[in-house]
């Protein structure tokens, strides 16, 4: 399938950024929308706008043969308007969704679950076609840590034993370009994972690897967990944060090899997302 030209919205996010390097790389033309146009790499086709602006939304689309949609909100209110805008001015719509999402409940368990699912709804109301990527654990939400390791060498935190797979956000970008730029991924559903189940505390642990100094896990009640997450989080999705690590006290989500299915490439391991992001571990100054 040819594709002159993509939109991106989140284009200077972690995952929106990869997914512009990598179309960039590949010849494909980027139109992204953004409020700070400036801060975008060179070659992209900048439109000044809000992505929760259905009107703008919909003047970006125009010309466009796929778009990527990030929701970089904690509700779906005014997604149906702009998903709507999206079916209009493009064919296909891939979406960056959420593991929490349960097709097996009209009532998803959280919050963070029910507002992609109803999103994930609109997109198959509004008649476009449609990919969802559902990421469990982002490798770049272990900087909520980044207050304890750059005060000293222990990381506070609840549920030190509970397993998450981290997924590398250019893994995730790697998905998304697959889906975009080549026929066969309409209508599906990734589940998207790292290759690997560890620990809170055994991140940490790597973590201190990365830096070559050791970082020690000090465990808090899931009260002090919920107020420490109130620090980075809404209150509602804090709580579901905190909520979803109970949830998962001996029942970890196992790996899956999605990644690697779709790109034929294995998915990378917190290892190696350390390698590519450990200087964001040391003060500025240093």
């Amino acid at each position: 399938m040819r594709h002159n030209k993509v939109l991106v919205t989140g284009a200077t996010g972690n995952v929106g950024g990869a997914i512009t390097a990598r179309l960039l790389d590949a010849g494909v033309g980027v139109r992204a929308l953004s409020r700070r146009p400036e801060n975008l790499p060179a070659g992209v086709e900048a439109v000044r706008g809000d992505q929760f602006d259905a009107g703008a939304v919909e003047g970006a689309a125009q010309g466009t043969d796929a778009a990527f949609l990030v929701w970089p909100a904690f509700s779906a209110d005014g997604a149906r308007e702009v998903v709507a805008a999206l079916a209009a001015g493009t064919s296909h719509v891939v979406f960056l969704s959420s593991g929490a999402v349960d097709d097996s409940r009209a009532t998803q368990e959280n919050v963070i679950g029910q507002f992609h699912a109803d999103i994930e709804r609109a997109l198959v109301e509004a008649g476009t076609t449609w990919t969802f990527l559902r990421p469990h654990g982002f490798a770049a939400n272990t900087f909520a840590w980044l207050p304890d390791i750059l005060a000293g060498d222990e990381v506070r935190g609840g549920f030190g034993q509970v397993a998450i797979t981290l997924v590398h956000e250019d893994d995730i970008a790697a998905v998304a370009v697959k889906a975009l730029l080549e026929d066969g991924h309409h209508g599906a559903k990734y589940v998207l994972t790292g290759p690997e189940l560890l620990t809170r505390a055994e991140q940490v642990r790597l973590i201190g690897e990365a830096l070559g100094r050791p970082l020690r896990w000090v465990e808090l009640t899931p009260e002090a967990e919920l107020e420490a997450a109130r620090r980075w989080l809404p209150d509602s999705l804090a709580t579901a944060f905190v909520d979803g690590l109970a949830a998962r006290v001996g029942d970890p989500v196992p790996p899956t090899t999605t990644i690697e299915d779709v790109t034929g490439s294995p998915a990378r391991t917190f290892r190696q997302w350390l390698a590519d992001h450990v200087d964001d571990f040391v003060p500025r100054s240093a």
